[in-house]
């Protein structure tokens, strides 16, 4: 098998990934999400994920609710938790050990985040699923990724999306969207690019954080990502 292009990386998942449709969860994603996790740490990968919870409520949905932001958000970040543990579930189905740490507290369901306790628990080789984005309202479960992958010095930040990298528009709608192979982090600020939120996209850049953005539901896509890299968007320093 080829040999890893990276030591510790850390996934982004959106919640609607573990639903397949868009809302709820179902297993079969959440199988294959965990079947593709396994693929990189039976190759020897230090792996960290950071899950959404759009599956279960979205941040536009409040508007409709009629809700303010920040509880609003809160919601968000219960949401998390719960396709964390379902996460850490389908993973331990499969044989996968794996820790939920949450950056809100909730010791009964979830250990509250510690960087001395992540770090420990991806040195011995178990998943670490962080949970409660980063624990404030206003911030997105990108900006958590990018916070996370940066306090446990992985090595990229994989973004994992239903398109296989990044375009000037979106490629499901638009037959003629253009695919960057590799841009850096000033082009895809202001291009505008909706890979993730301006605050990740600022802080991945002044750490020094690449992300790689690719098709989670292509087979065998996570292992290619950390093997060869090819067939998404890598974006990095200026």
């Amino acid at each position: 098998m080829a040999a890893q292009q990276y030591k510790r990386v850390v996934l982004k998942l959106s919640g609607e990934a573990l639903s397949g449709n868009g809302f709820g969860m179902e297993h079969t994603a959440c199988e294959h999400i965990a079947k593709s996790v396994k693929e990189v740490c039976d190759l020897g990968l230090e792996v960290g994920l950071v899950v959404g919870g759009g599956n279960i409520f979205r941040g536009r949905q409040a508007a409709d609710f009629g809700f303010e932001q920040t509880p609003a958000d809160h919601i968000g970040m219960l949401a998390t938790m719960i396709n964390g543990l379902i996460l850490q579930q389908s993973l331990a189905r499969i044989g996968v050990e794996s820790q939920v740490m949450s950056a809100i507290n909730c010791a009964l369901i979830a250990e509250s985040y510690k960087w001395t306790h992540a770090m420990h628990a991806l040195q011995k080789g178990r998943v670490v699923i962080f949970v409660g984005g980063t624990s404030n309202p206003y911030f997105t479960t990108d900006t958590a990724a990018a916070l996370r992958a940066s306090e446990v010095n992985a090595d990229i930040l994989l973004k994992a999306t239903k398109v296989d990298g990044v375009y000037d528009k979106d490629p499901i709608k638009n037959s003629d969207a253009k695919k960057f192979n590799s841009l850096s982090f000033s082009e895809a600020l202001s291009k505008n690019l909706e890979i993730m939120d301006g605050t990740a996209l600022a802080l991945c850049r002044a750490n020094k954080m690449p992300v790689y953005v690719f098709n989670l539901f292509k087979e065998g896509a996570l292992l290619e990502a950390v093997t060869k890299g090819k067939d998404g968007s890598l974006v990095t320093g200026d």
